[in-house]
């Protein structure tokens, strides 16, 4: 075997220091909406900074049950951005108040880039 491709098979791991870390860091990333592009922040949860949630009813119907964990990932991923927010309040393009007014595509965008954990930059805060 190579070492090209020994280099290539090897994985990188997470070390502990660098998760905890990231609940320390601010990650930035572009979202992409009708041609143009905007600018978001957020910063990993840690387990005490996570939005109590409950359990969707067993006996809902899956609409309901799906609209249950949909609030339940707002709630979430406007958490993370409040948090960058307070550590980095120039930063600041989304609040929970301008949330409400966007359109909810962007909504679906931002919170896709957030809980997919694809962020293009980190900030130590």
């Amino acid at each position: 075997m190579t070492e090209e491709v020994k280099e290539k098979k090897e994985k990188e791991v997470w070390s502990i220091d660098d998760l905890v870390q990231m609940t320390e860091t601010i990650q930035t990333a572009d979202v992409e909406y009708a041609g143009k592009t905007l600018t978001i922040q957020w910063c990993e949860l840690v387990e005490s900074e996570e939005p109590k949630s409950m359990l969707a009813d067993e006996e809902a119907t899956e609409a309901e049950q799906t609209a249950h964990y949909q609030k339940m990932a707002t709630v979430r991923c406007l958490a993370m951005i409040e948090k960058a927010n307070n550590m980095n309040p120039e930063g600041t393009t989304i609040s929970e108040e301008t949330w409400l007014k966007i359109p909810t595509t962007l909504k679906w965008n931002i919170s896709g880039k957030i809980l997919a954990g694809q962020s293009e930059n980190f900030t130590t805060g």
